[in-house]
């Protein structure tokens, strides 16, 4: 009890934090207003409840600050973009566009939330009216939602998991896609040749790897397990055997130019008849190697399945390759039945102009024009120039 000089009297609770002796009162005034023991004790047995907890019962007692959804949001957006920026990596205008568009116009309805009362319930609102027909949309629109969440929880502005998750959460309750394919976190298409300049710079079989992953587009437990005896250079194909694809059927890869100089460089060092051979004999590099080279490279919130995404996103929005053309590309089967049964040949010479432009595109050669004459030959793969 702390006495004033004028004789009022007070009720003081006494601590340190962080070595700084510290107090707050607990109620007082005039004589007859001081606050009864037994609810002092009440309410010091709280503060140090509060300490225990590693709590300063002095900021407990501040009204805590409401930061909206959308505020965060804003604040995510202009600190990414100050942070490519910062490494000579700067957002093009359609990037940024597509944040600002997912932050303010398809997460519309979170932006006057206070961003710690966001719950799932919130999240599934926003989600589900894109879930089935604009799977692409919903899922970038969820990844960034899980982002702006987990920079409001680092900065202290909520508690408790992220209800944006996907693993182990939102996918137990977005479930109506039925069987259609879950989404692997990509790079945006348009980031890509940025991303293949600094991929060259690493001096990895790792990065050769992934290098010929993303050209293509094939998934990794194909390539990585390719081997020598699969791979004909003169014609520019490789060959999986359908013991290793997924559907189960043999299926050809046309090789781009960009391919051929990377199998090239690597033949002439082989040491064993795997292309990505590991440290352990007759043991093919594994996808965490690919992981570990992208942690090193700082590239975080992406999938190596997920360059197949890029392929996919970039091949529908920006070429005019038909639909069956760019499946086969990613040796997705045909789902109609009807369409499969009089489908006789694998489109290679319509692949092999795909792959060449994609090749292209992600080289920064984009503009480059290449011409391919495909006669009778076509079918085996032949290219004239």
């Amino acid at each position: 009890m702390r006495v004033a000089p004028g004789g009022s009297k007070q009720w003081m609770f006494l601590y340190r934090w962080h070595g700084k002796p510290t107090e707050i009162g607990l109620g007082g005034g005039r004589a007859r207003e001081l606050a009864p023991l037994a609810k002092a004790r009440e309410i010091a047995s709280q503060y140090r409840a509060m300490l225990a907890q590693g709590i300063n019962p002095k900021d407990a007692k501040k009204p805590p600050v409401s930061t909206t959804f959308g505020e965060c949001a804003d604040k995510v957006i202009e600190e990414k973009k100050q942070a490519r920026e910062a490494n000579g990596r700067p957002w093009s205008a359609k990037h940024l566009w597509q944040w600002e568009q997912s932050m303010k116009d398809h997460a519309a309805a979170l932006r006057p939330h206070d961003v710690a009362k966001i719950d799932t319930d919130k999240v599934l609102e926003v989600l589900k009216p894109h879930w089935k027909d604009r799977q692409v949309t919903a899922g970038r629109l969820r990844s960034r939602i899980e982002t702006v969440l987990d920079w409001a929880k680092a900065k202290g502005l909520r508690q408790g998991e992220n209800v944006a998750r996907w693993r182990g959460h939102l996918e137990h309750l977005l479930t109506e896609r039925g069987a259609q394919p879950i989404h692997h976190a990509a790079m945006d298409y348009y980031e890509l040749p940025a991303f293949m300049i600094e991929l060259q710079k690493q001096q990895s079989l790792a990065a050769r790897a992934l290098q010929f992953i993303i050209l293509t587009a094939s998934r990794s437990g194909e390539a990585l397990k390719a081997t020598w005896q699969e791979i004909d250079f003169e014609r520019g194909i490789w060959t999986i055997p359908g013991s290793r694809m997924k559907a189960g059927k043999e299926h050809r890869v046309p090789l781009s130019e960009p391919v051929l100089a990377i199998l090239k460089a690597l033949h002439e060092v082989r040491l064993s008849d795997l292309v990505f051979a590991g440290l352990k004999p007759n043991r093919p590099l594994t996808g965490m190697t690919i992981h570990l080279l992208l942690d090193r490279m700082k590239i975080e919130g992406i999938t190596i399945h997920g360059f197949r995404s890029c392929f996919s996103d970039w091949a529908h929005e920006t070429t005019t390759h038909q639909s069956e053309v760019i499946e086969m590309c990613l040796a997705h089967a045909i789902e109609n039945r009807t369409e499969r049964a009089y489908r006789r040949g694998d489109l290679f010479a319509k692949r092999t102009e795909a792959m060449t432009a994609w090749a292209n595109f992600c080289t920064g050669q984009a503009g480059k024009v290449i011409h391919h004459e495909f006669g009778r030959d076509a079918k085996r793969g032949v290219r004239r120039t």
